[in-house]
């Protein structure tokens, strides 16, 4: 929701054909240039290629539905964007980053802490999970359900604590977690299926925080590692 990845690795947001915040009237060719973009950040950045499935279904997806009317030409720049309640919609890269650690795959069932928008999970639909989101605000809430239902994307929002997760769909192949937290839910590890992957920024609210992949092997041992820095919005209770 408020990664800085781009600004703590000088990594240039220009890398597709239109410099960051150009109007893109053509969201088609808007779109095509926000994979070009992902794809030079990966190497600017170290993080490898990007998985081609999540470059595919964020092709398909219509990012610009998911902002505010006035923002849409903005859309597929890659930067956070305002989406109200003082969140924002992560910027493409630090999107496909997650999902691609997360090694999302079709039939998988994915829970996403922090449904924002609902961008994040309209890529996980489109990736043939099967999603379940939470998020803490009713009145985002209840919008990303209607705009995910509007879109076609079949998805369960829930309204509730992220940090508690949703037990009653539990286990889950892979969590994503959209807003940064001063440590790791114990829920969500014991949600996590063995053999997945939870990613989730690690760090106190107002501070730079650490995209941390967390993995449960098949004997349920925990461990951890370190991405790169990020800022996120808190995730709160």
């Amino acid at each position: 929701m408020k990664p800085i990845v781009r600004v703590l690795l000088g990594v240039a947001a220009t890398a597709g054909v239109t410099a960051l915040g150009a109007p893109r009237g053509d969201h088609g060719f808007a779109r095509e240039a926000m994979i070009g973009d992902i794809a030079a950040i990966y190497r600017e950045a170290g993080t490898g290629s990007p998985d081609e499935a999540v470059l595919a279904a964020m092709r398909r997806v219509p990012r610009h539905h998911f902002v505010p009317p006035a923002l849409a030409r903005y859309a597929y720049d890659n930067r956070p964007l305002p989406i109200g309640e003082e969140q924002t919609i992560s910027q493409p890269y630090i999107v496909a980053l997650m999902t691609d650690l997360a090694r999302v795959r079709k039939g998988d069932r994915v829970l996403e802490v922090g449904t924002g928008s609902g961008y994040q999970a309209a890529v996980l639909a489109e990736m043939g999970a099967t999603v379940h989101t939470i998020e803490i605000l009713p009145r985002l809430a209840a919008s990303a359900s209607e705009r995910l239902e509007r879109l076609g994307y079949t998805v369960n929002v829930v309204t509730g604590d992220g940090y508690e997760g949703i037990e009653a769909q539990a286990p889950f192949d892979s969590i994503l977690v959209t807003a940064g937290a001063p440590h790791v839910p114990p829920a969500l590890v014991r949600q996590l299926k063995p053999g997945g992957r939870m990613v989730i920024p690690v760090g106190e609210a107002g501070s730079i925080q650490v995209l941390t992949v967390v993995e449960k092997d098949g004997k349920g041992v925990v461990t951890k590692r370190t991405v790169l820095p990020v800022r996120f919005v808190p995730l709160t209770r």
